[in-house]
């Protein structure tokens, strides 16, 4: 038996069949759902992202709980005025390695540089006193250090 005969026994056209069997037309005014405003609002982040990076001023207590070293509140100036990024990868962690490296060999005063940046950190006190990008870095004298790390 095919199917068009079974459907004629059943009373139903081959039509009648293929709507019922279709799925659901997805219903086009729901912009006011859930999901369609969670996507509206992650499509809107996303774009926002791509257009340029947005740098976001970071403060000391943050740079602390994320490093276990403390900032000065002249080095968080430095870090925000050039826009200097120590929070992506693992930049905070290699410069807590760092310190406590100089603070194993005796260190009080020491320039610690991590990738492309200074930080000139008093170990004794555990505290980033500033830092500078690799745009700043040339031409400059670091003085009042007793040691120098590279990580």
């Amino acid at each position: 038996m095919l199917i068009n005969e079974y459907l004629q026994l059943r009373g139903v056209t081959a039509e009648q069949s293929r709507q019922e069997s279709a799925p659901p037309a997805p219903d086009t005014n729901s912009a006011d759902s859930p999901f369609a405003a969670e996507l509206k609002s992650l499509m809107a982040a996303q774009s926002g992202a791509e257009k340029a990076y947005a740098y976001t001023p970071t403060t000391a207590e943050q740079l602390e709980i994320m490093s276990g070293v403390n900032f000065s509140r002249h080095a968080v100036e430095r870090i925000n005025q050039r826009n200097i990024d120590v929070i992506t990868g693992s930049k905070l962690q290699r410069l807590s390695k760092g310190v406590e490296l100089a603070e194993s060999k005796g260190s009080d005063d020491a320039l610690v540089i991590v990738d492309r940046t200074a930080f000139v950190v008093s170990v004794r006190s555990n505290k980033v006193i500033t830092a500078v990008d690799a745009d700043d870095i040339k031409g400059n004298v670091f003085t009042n250090i007793d040691s120098t790390v590279i990580m």
